[in-house]
């Protein structure tokens, strides 16, 4: 049994970013029918507080994942996934010092793909609920945004991914990750309409 102090550290350290995620799920319309009944569930993983917002929570935890596309919007960037194999879009675990869940998607994204200056949209494109291995089995709540690259942007592969690539959206390499290929069009939607705002 974890001590106290192990116990209340996700708390203290997650509480602004738990509760942007239960602000933006509350307000969001979803894209679709999967999307929301997955809001629908991370709403009620919410309520264990703030700890869902950590990997330590092996019921489950929030993750932040996006889509990027190139400045001319017609390539994805994904990677192939170093312990999974498929390729994916970018994304991953939050970390105390993310404020929001974009924050945190925005962080993921510079961090995996190497690309400075990344441009997102603050409102989600996506929410979905799979299987992990976290803390021996777990299941990771993600949410997902568009971003857009800048003109000119330079991919360089981290210690998490075995290649990134860029490729058209309706050509999409294999392996591919489940729920990947669904983000294509709510994430040009979100391009279209949003005024994106720049990386930290």
């Amino acid at each position: 049994m974890p001590d106290a102090s192990t116990a209340t550290a996700p708390a203290d350290t997650y509480a602004d970013l738990h509760a942007d995620a239960i602000a933006l799920l509350d307000r969001w319309t979803p894209t679709s029918r999967s999307a929301g009944v997955a809001a629908d569930r991370t709403r009620a993983l919410l309520d264990a507080g703030p700890v869902a917002m950590s990997r330590a929570h092996r019921p489950g935890h929030v993750t932040a994942s996006v889509l990027v596309f190139d400045a001319g919007g017609s390539r994805v960037l994904l990677c192939l996934h170093g312990k999974l194999r498929r390729w994916v879009q970018l994304g991953g675990h939050c970390e105390p010092g993310d404020r929001t869940l974009a924050d945190a998607a925005l962080r993921e994204a510079t961090e995996e793909s190497g690309i400075p200056g990344l441009l997102i949209d603050p409102v989600p494109i996506d929410v979905d609920i799979h299987p992990v291995s976290c803390q021996g089995g777990s299941l990771h709540y993600d949410v997902r945004f568009a971003v857009l690259a800048p003109v000119g942007a330079v991919e360089r592969v981290s210690d998490e991914s075995a290649a990134l690539g860029w490729f058209p959206p309706d050509h999409l390499p294999e392996p591919l990750a489940g729920g990947t290929a669904r983000l294509v069009a709510p994430a040009r939607a979100a391009l279209r309409r949003s005024p994106l705002r720049p990386a930290p």
